[in-house]
């Protein structure tokens, strides 16, 4: 009876650590906590084209919609299209700041074309 006691003592420290990790090495939660302090993230999953991608920047949620297409010499994504979850929150921002955000999704995506949704894309085109 006592070794089954520590048997399960062990097993359960184990556990702990193992939930413990899983948690502080999180993406989402890191996503969550960057949109929080109002800080720079790039949240995704590269290999799943399906899944869209999340940015943090400046207090501002944004996501990504990916497609897949032909390049030169293989597939790729091609047409990126980026939206505002709250357009409030844009307040403040400029030209800049959505080219920085460009050059960010470039790095994982260079073959894609970029396209904002309204209102920033009334703002990128003037």
């Amino acid at each position: 009876m006592v070794v089954l006691i520590r048997i399960f003592i062990i097993a359960l420290v184990i556990y702990l650590f193992y939930a413990g990790i899983r948690y502080l090495t999180d993406a989402k939660r890191k996503l969550d906590e960057a949109y929080e302090k109002e800080q720079y993230y790039f949240y995704d999953d590269v290999k799943n084209i399906r899944k869209n991608f999340f940015i943090t920047y400046k207090g501002a949620m944004f996501e990504g919609e990916k497609y897949l297409g032909t390049t030169t010499d293989s597939f790729d994504v091609v047409s990126i299209f980026i939206w505002v979850k709250n357009e409030a929150k844009l307040q403040g921002m400029t030209k800049e700041d959505f080219h920085f955000l460009e050059s960010e999704v470039r790095t994982n995506y260079p073959h894609a074309e970029i396209n904002w949704k309204n209102p920033i894309e009334q703002l990128m085109k003037s």
